[in-house]
C-alpha cells in the first residue's frame, strides 16, 4: 500500500546514523557517506530510509526522500502498539513490547528514533543480537509493518472483535480511529 507524503501531513525527519566508506584507490583513499534518516508524522506513520552519496549533506536528502517512498501507518492504542512482536533482520532482532501510559519509550538508538518517529509514546524495546544501526532500524520496521489491528485477528480467526481482545485496549483503539480517519486504508 503506497502512502502519499503530501496526504499525510507535516513529516518530522531524524538523521539516525551517518556511516563515512572509504574506497582506497591508485592515488589515495576516497571517502563515500550512508545515512540512515527516519520520517514520520508522530501520530503512527513512520518511514525510514537510506541514502548514499559522496557528500554528506547529499546522502540525508536522499535518505529522506526514499524513507518518504517508504511510508506506512502502524495501530497504536492509547500511545502504545496492540501487542508483542519480534522483528529481525539479518543477524538483528528487536523485540517490541507495549508498555503502561507514563512507561515513556525504552529503546535504544536506532529504536528509538523510529518508534517517536511513529509517536509511540510507551513502549518497552530490546535490541538482540548485531547493533549495527541499519540492521536494527530494519528490524525495527519489519516488527512495525507485522503488527496486526484486533479487527483484522478477529476476521482470520472467524471471531468477533471482543472475544480476541481486551475490551479497554479494543475500545481505546476504537476511539482513537474514530477521531483520526485512516488515510489510504483498504478494507
Amino acid at each position: 500500500m503506497l502512502i502519499n507524503p503530501e496526504e499525510v501531513g507535516e513529516l518530522v525527519d531524524r538523521v539516525v546514523h551517518i556511516n563515512r566508506v572509504a574506497k582506497v584507490v591508485k592515488g589515495g583513499r576516497r571517502f563515500s557517506f550512508s545515512a540512515l534518516v527516519v520520517v514520520g508524522d508522530q501520530h503512527g506513520f513512520v518511514g525510514a530510509g537510506l541514502g548514499k552519496a559522496n557528500e554528506v549533506p547529499e546522502a540525508i536528502r536522499k535518505g529522506t526522500d526514499r524513507a518518504k517512498r517508504n511510508l506506512f501507518r502502524i495501530p497504536l492504542v492509547k500511545g502504545t502498539i496492540p501487542h508483542d512482536i519480534m522483528g529481525e533482520f539479518g543477524a538483528a532482532s528487536v523485540l517490541l513490547r507495549p508498555a503502561a501510559p507514563g512507561t515513556g519509550v525504552i529503546a535504544g538508538g536506532a529504536a528509538r528514533a523510529i518508534l517517536e518517529a511513529a509517536g509511540v509514546h510507551d513502549v518497552l524495546a530490546k535490541s538482540l543480537g548485531s547493533s549495527n544501526a541499519i540492521n536494527v532500524s530494519r528490524a525495527t520496521i519489519k516488527g512495525l509493518r507485522e503488527l496486526r489491528r484486533p479487527e483484522e485477528i478477529a476476521r482470520l480467526r472467524g471471531k468477533s472483535p471482543e472475544e480476541v481482545s481486551m475490551p479497554g485496549m479494543l475500545r481505546a483503539y476504537r476511539e482513537r480511529n474514530s477521531r483520526k480517519p485512516e488515510v489510504n486504508e483498504v478494507a
